[in-house]
């Protein structure tokens, strides 16, 4: 049923992709399928639909991420979109609203990641861009995804350096070090 009613809606053209995929999910996660794992499959079929849409972000961000580190807002707006659905009386509007505000902010990285690509300044400078755009503790396997142009051997030179000049600080040797911002 929530299958036909998707597919249905979304020939019509009666209501965008964007918001109709929410409001699928939101249902799916609602009829709770399995015992275990309905959370993940909600999540796979969310970035299914997305691509069936021409939204093709998860390819190169993941959105599983993105949802794994706000997970209480995750669990939040379900909770407040799901109170009385069995009666058809349920607003799935915060839910859509966080879904969306995912799928933005994948976007949003996308874009910063591209810029970096599309960038010719010194390994440095972009590494120094990409520090500037991590909040608390970084790894190097974090910068290095954020810069796909560098190498291993560039960003490592690059950290080492920002510690240096006191822009970093680094924590731990070896593969427990992290990184965080000097204040």
């Amino acid at each position: 049923m929530i299958c036909a009613s998707y597919n249905r809606v979304l020939d019509t053209q009666e209501i965008d992709p964007l918001i109709l995929i929410p409001v699928v999910i939101h249902d799916f996660l609602c009829v709770h399928p399995f015992n275990d794992g309905n959370d993940r499959m909600g999540r796979l079929l969310t970035i299914l639909l997305l691509y069936r849409s021409g939204y093709h972000v998860g390819k190169y961000i993941s959105l599983e991420s993105k949802i794994a580190k706000n997970k209480d807002l995750y669990y939040d707006s379900l909770e407040a979109s799901q109170g009385g659905w069995y009666e058809n009386a349920d607003d799935p509007t915060p839910f859509i609203k966080y879904l969306l505000s995912v799928i933005l902010a994948a976007y949003r990285e996308l874009d910063e990641r591209l810029e970096l690509v599309g960038d010719k300044s010194p390994a440095i400078e972009v590494v120094r861009r990409a520090v500037e755009s991590r909040l608390g503790k970084f790894s190097k396997t974090d910068i290095l995804e954020l810069c796909p142009t560098l190498g291993k051997t560039s960003v490592e030179s690059s950290l080492k350096k920002l510690v240096e000049q006191d822009i970093l600080v680094q924590h731990g040797k070896g593969r427990a070090t992290f990184y965080t911002r000097a204040c």
